[in-house]
């Protein structure tokens, strides 16, 4: 990529990805969007891969709590997608050779290029032109451009004219200073703690919030911390109960209820399957590309 704000998406970040070991298997990158649209896009990020014959990797994945556009091509769901925050771990068989660029919005980014409802979003589906004509106008004239960096560059520039047609208001700029708030201490705090430190009432952070994200608060915070979990978990030595007692569980058992509600399969099990990965990736060689990604366990 010939993009110089392009940089690869590292295994130690919060990205919520519960095979880190699978990053190495695709050429993944975030791209930041231009200064000027970011309370409207929170970043760009691209993936593509290319696999041998008969292989697939289960790519699992506890995903920002955002609604996210994307351009996709080759062994895809479809051409052309939204996708909302969902309650458990996303899932897709990555198979074949394909390639995705992906615009992840802030809160306040989905009135201004779309004309969809954040709460009557599903959890993936094709945007079409009779679905929402505004997206679909977008996405389309962004799939045009051959490379990642391109397609960034056109992204920036379009979404700049989407906002200068529909400037942000005041709830869609507390919802993007909500997350933001959750997302920059992601220990468990209570929701009366998070209105008031913004200055609103808690009724009024729940509203911004479902009408532009489609979850509530605790919902999100909950979906935020659990990224940060899967990230101490996957990269860092540290216990259970050390990760529970930094993040403000009550305790270990509260972790291990939210992991499993979400990723299918409680944190122990988690980090055996992890270690397992690693061990034989370590038997094959650390640079066997040919050989095929440990997959996840369905839920």
């Amino acid at each position: 990529m010939d993009d110089i704000r392009a940089r690869a998406i590292g295994p130690a970040e919060r990205s919520g990805v519960l095979q880190p070991r699978n990053l190495e298997r695709f050429c993944a990158q975030w791209i930041p969007p231009a200064h000027d649209i970011r309370d409207v896009v929170d970043t760009y990020w691209a993936v593509s891969w290319r696999l041998e014959p008969g292989e697939w990797i289960e790519q699992r994945i506890i995903d920002h709590p955002s609604i996210t556009l994307s351009v996709e091509r080759g062994d895809v769901t479809a051409p052309l997608l939204v996708s909302s925050a969902r309650s458990t771990a996303w899932t897709r068989t990555i198979s074949g050779s394909g390639d995705v660029f992906a615009i992840r919005l802030r809160p306040a980014g989905l009135p201004v290029v779309s004309d969809l409802n954040a709460a009557s979003i599903p959890h993936e589906r094709e945007i079409t032109a009779s679905l929402d004509a505004r997206s679909h106008r977008l996405l389309q004239q962004i799939a045009i451009a051959a490379t990642p960096s391109r397609r960034a560059e056109a992204a920036d520039a379009l979404v700049r004219g989407l906002l200068a047609e529909r400037p942000l208001g005041a709830s869609p700029r507390l919802a993007n200073a909500a997350l933001d708030a959750i997302v920059a201490r992601p220990h468990v705090q209570r929701t009366s703690d998070v209105a008031a430190a913004l200055g609103v009432s808690v009724r009024t952070l729940q509203r911004a919030l479902r009408s532009h994200v489609g979850r509530g608060p605790g919902e999100i915070a909950r979906r935020v911390r659990l990224q940060e979990v899967v990230r101490r978990l996957s990269t860092a030595d540290e216990s259970l109960a050390d990760v529970a007692g930094e993040l403000g569980y009550v305790d270990q058992a509260h972790l291990t209820h939210d992991f499993r509600a979400v990723a299918g399969i409680t944190p122990g099990a988690y980090l055996r399957t992890l270690a397992r990965a690693d061990a034989a990736l370590a038997g094959r060689g650390h640079h066997d590309e040919a050989a095929p990604t440990a997959r996840m366990p369905r839920a």
